[in-house]
């Protein structure tokens, strides 16, 4: 059976803003780009809050909908959605989830797995994905040695991830808060 994945997301929180940027490419099995130009990171509840997923796309797209309807369940509030989501995996009520998402509000910024992991990343940056730990190589780089913005090294971390990693693509969405 051949599986939908390759990505790679990307986030960054300075000077009070956050961008998440996340690439277009969809990759069948290993050696077939099936498309260029998913959009993978997006903006919830009221958009105030905004995320980015990789992963088998089945299980992103599922992870990204039960995490929303924590949200909208726990009024907004980022962590204890993020936390009672991971609840339901600690309980073995739903099955593990090959995906991952990043995700931020005003406040916060977590990494979601599809396991029941919670991650709040101590310095600001971090990547998830197959092109992950080139996007997190470059982002701390650019954060430590530049004046840029969230935005601009969120979005320059994944063009220099796109051209070391195949399942990684320059076509890059990015949303910040």
């Amino acid at each position: 059976m051949n599986e939908f994945m390759g990505t790679t997301i990307c986030a960054v929180k300075r000077d009070g803003h956050t961008a998440i940027a996340g690439d277009g490419q969809v990759t069948m099995s290993q050696s077939i780009i099936f498309k260029n130009n998913a959009v993978k990171v997006r903006r919830i509840y009221n958009d105030s809050v905004i995320f980015g997923f990789a992963g088998s796309v089945a299980d992103a797209f599922t992870l990204s909908e039960r995490f929303e309807e924590m949200l909208n369940k726990y009024s907004g509030n980022l962590m204890r959605s993020a936390v009672e989501l991971a609840e339901l995996w600690r309980s073995d009520k739903v099955r593990k989830l090959e995906a991952m998402m990043i995700t931020a509000d005003k406040d916060s910024l977590l990494i979601v797995s599809g396991t029941g992991e919670v991650i709040e990343p101590e310095d600001g940056v971090c990547a998830i994905g197959s092109g992950g730990n080139y996007a997190l190589a470059a982002a701390r780089a650019l954060r430590q040695e530049t004046d840029y913005s969230a935005e601009e090294i969120a979005k320059k971390a994944l063009k220099i991830a796109s051209e070391i990693c195949v399942f990684t693509n320059g076509n890059i969405t990015c949303e910040v808060l």
